[in-house]
């Protein structure tokens, strides 16, 4: 079972009063949103730079989501962020979005999102951008032993 200690990172993500949908929980293309804002805020945090002004950008190549409970405004949510593969030119993330009560943590979801780096005009495939591996290392989980 997915627990948050099986994450280095925990980010916030608050939810929002649009992220409703007429049934009243977050929508599930929603939840795309917060991997894409919780990866890309940590990253800004970690490298301490914007890294809207590299010359590499990471474009998300492939996400998945698998749904396990519903979450609704005013939910505050943590995502748990970890990195699975470390390539030359890509990041695939494991993810997990929590639902935080202030006295547990609650899992909602889980999903990867893979960021490819491309060069910010040809939009062809580059190395990985230092700043950007140097913060993403202590986040690479070990494989499972056989």
């Amino acid at each position: 079972m997915t627990k948050d200690l099986d994450y280095p990172v925990l980010w916030p993500v608050p939810t929002r009063w649009a992220d409703n949908d007429h049934y009243g929980h977050v929508n599930n293309v929603t939840y795309y949103s917060y991997f894409d804002t919780a990866v890309n805020a940590w990253l800004i945090h970690a490298t301490g730079t914007d890294i809207r002004d590299l010359p590499a950008i990471g474009v998300v190549a492939q996400t998945s989501c698998n749904f396990l409970g519903s979450i609704t405004f005013p939910d505050l949510l943590r995502v748990g962020i970890r990195i699975a593969r470390l390539g030359n030119s890509s990041i695939s993330y494991d993810l997990a979005i929590f639902r935080d009560t202030g006295e547990a943590l609650e899992l909602a979801a889980t999903g990867t999102f893979v960021h490819v780096y491309v060069d910010d005009e040809s939009r062809k495939p580059v190395a990985i951008p230092e700043v950007i591996r140097l913060a993403a290392e202590p986040l690479v989980i070990q494989p499972a032993e056989d």
